[in-house]
């Protein structure tokens, strides 16, 4: 009875004790240089990845400015995401500064790059996440990276790519379906630069700019005169602004045109929180309902 009483007591003192916390889950630390794609390197890693995102809410990818808190999180890193095709010219300059001695991985790589001749010289068109099933291509690649970085935790990386594309599936049929309620020959679009090529390439949309592919390049007096006729030909009459660029240039062609305002565009950067387009998904669907918006017959 003496030794039934003690094991009881012993017990009974096990049960006050603390229990044992379960080992913290293995996180992947990633840089993704902008917001797009920081937002689907997050949709794929989960609670396994932490993202930073090197160009900020409502920055410019083009012509960001590195400051030394990126170098920091750069030395950091356990990966980092990069888009490619030009788009992140700065790069090459934060990893010098930063010492960064590791190699990018290219989320494009697989998508069929789009390039445009400007005379004697071919532009590469870097803004591939305007039209989703490219996203699809980022996802695989950026799952893959996940999985080399951590490859214990490499189900859950299949796991949340395959439900992030069915829900990138359901965005695809959805952006055609609204895209179609339009008649094609109303299908035109007044941007402030040319961040919108593969949008239109999927979905059959013209767009009309008076800035190139990037926002560092600056339109000729030529270029902004021969855009005015043809707005003035097609009868466009909205324009869009674009959160992260200058609004002044395509302000200007309005003026000219009498074209009125649409809202804001969001090419290549989510906004903050609160605003319209957090998320990628969220981006697509803004900028697809402003733009059927203005293309339906009034």
């Amino acid at each position: 009875m003496r030794r039934l009483t003690c094991l009881l007591g012993f017990c009974g003192f096990l049960s006050i004790l603390p229990a044992r916390a379960a080992p913290a889950p293995h996180v992947v630390h990633a840089v993704a240089s902008f917001t797009v794609l920081a937002d689907v390197v997050s949709h794929v890693g989960g609670a396994h990845v932490a993202v930073t995102s090197l160009v900020p809410p409502d920055g410019d990818p083009h012509e960001f400015e590195p400051a030394p808190d990126d170098a920091r999180a750069l030395r950091q890193a356990d990966v980092v995401f990069m888009s490619g095709e030009g788009l992140e010219s700065w790069f090459a300059r934060l990893a010098h500064a930063a010492g960064y001695q590791g190699r990018p991985v290219i989320v494009s790589n697989g998508i069929d790059i789009h390039t445009e001749h400007d005379g004697p010289q071919v532009e590469t068109d870097p803004h591939v996440w305007n039209s989703v099933p490219n996203v699809i291509v980022w996802t695989n690649n950026i799952r893959d990276a996940l999985i080399a970085a951590d490859p214990a935790d490499a189900d859950d990386f299949r796991a949340s790519a395959a439900a992030y594309t069915a829900q990138l599936q359901a965005l695809d049929h959805d952006i055609r379906a609204e895209i179609d309620t339009i008649p094609p020959a109303r299908r035109r679009v007044l941007t402030s630069h040319d961040a919108f090529g593969y949008f239109g390439r999927a979905y059959g949309v013209t767009f009309m700019a008076p800035q190139g592919l990037s926002t560092e390049t600056e339109a000729s007096a030529a270029d902004v005169g021969r855009l005015i006729a043809q707005i003035r030909e097609t009868g466009m009459t909205t324009y869009f602004l674009e959160n992260a660029t200058d609004p002044r240039l395509v302000q200007q062609v309005a003026h000219a045109t009498g074209a009125q305002p649409g809202g804001e565009l969001y090419a290549e950067a989510l906004s903050t929180a609160g605003g319209p387009a957090p998320d990628y998904i969220s981006m697509m669907r803004h900028n697809t309902e402003l733009m059927v918006r203005a293309m339906r017959p009034h």
